[in-house]
């Protein structure tokens, strides 16, 4: 596979700072049942990174002193942690809000069937991946039989009082292009995918987030690969909105690998950018003692940056305008 941090380290991406810090993003490692070709972090079966409990343990700590009121955990596949269910428990008993950053797939996997219903019962926000409504276009990019996986993980899901209204089962969904191109516009899309799930499916879910392919790990290779690398770049440069600044998730949010150290953001994980509050070495989250220090401090930004303030901008939670 390609490095693609070599290809973004000379950047005119302008300085950007950080607010309070209310969100922590939290790797629980690099083991994934798919192998998706969009993936930034290049999960996959044969991973083994995982966090440990010790880690998992200072990362509780550091909700509970920081007063942080939400805790995002992605992977690869965050369910395979055997400490994902302690620490989900652990923080909703701080009535901290979780948000599992799913695959879908995982809840039909073998030793995972009742994924659904712990999920349910401890009221975690789901966003999951599903980057089209079409199975061609998702077996395509996350692998054959994907599509039909997903949709009975989803009808567990709106069965388990998920995307229902008044349930407070909170089910979201992920959009991510197929190929070297901006995702559309997240509002038509949303409705898009809301109609064709529930006319044919009977599915229901709360909202879509459309989100950039940025141009690290396994997408940033395939670019290299096919000599669309600098075209990419350049479509994200062309389409950069200075307003999109002030709503990039890196000002309010902490980024933690599977090995408890501290980034940026997740894409600044993979490529092991030291925190903009340290930039001389990768900090560990055991090692920062005041978190209100961090507000503004500097963010380490590199070219991938234009990624999120391209278009409609996006983030962990969508398109930003």
């Amino acid at each position: 596979m390609h490095g693609t941090l070599p290809y973004l380290e000379q950047t005119d991406f302008p300085a950007i700072y950080r607010n309070t810090l209310e969100i922590l993003q939290v790797n629980m490692g690099y083991l994934c049942n798919l192998s998706c070709t969009h993936c930034h972090v290049n999960a996959g079966p044969k991973r083994t990174e995982l966090m440990d409990e010790a880690t998992v343990d200072l990362v509780l700590d550091f909700v509970r002193r920081v007063n942080i009121h939400t805790l995002d955990l992605t992977g690869g596949a965050p369910e395979m942690n055997p400490h994902f269910k302690a620490l989900v428990m652990r923080a909703r008993e701080m009535n901290v809000t979780v948000i599992d950053r799913c695959n879908l797939v995982i809840l039909e996997e073998p030793g995972y069937e009742e994924m659904a219903g712990f999920l349910a019962d401890n009221k975690v926000v789901i966003t999951a991946s599903l980057p089209c409504y079409l199975e061609d276009n998702v077996d395509k990019q996350r692998g054959k039989g994907v599509f039909n996986a997903s949709l009975s993980a989803l009808k567990k899901l709106n069965q388990a009082g998920y995307g229902q209204a008044d349930s407070g089962l909170e089910l979201n969904l992920v959009f991510n292009p197929q190929g070297a191109y901006l995702p559309p516009e997240q509002k038509a899309l949303e409705q898009a995918y809301k109609e064709h799930l529930k006319v044919h499916y009977g599915i229901v879910f709360n909202r879509l987030f459309a989100l950039t392919n940025l141009p690290v790990q396994r997408f940033g290779s395939m670019l290299i690969s096919k000599g669309l690398f600098d075209n990419y770049m350049q479509l994200l440069k062309d389409n950069y909105r200075s307003e999109n600044l002030q709503g990039v998730m890196c000002r309010n949010t902490l980024s933690v690998d599977w090995q408890g150290f501290i980034y940026d953001c997740d894409f600044n994980q993979m490529l092991q950018l030291p925190l903009g509050a340290c930039p001389s070495r990768k900090l560990h989250l055991s090692q920062l003692i005041n978190a209100s220090s961090l507000a503004g401090s500097a963010i380490t930004v590199r070219q991938h940056c234009y990624g999120c303030t391209a278009g409609q901008g996006s983030s962990c939670s969508g398109a930003l305008d």
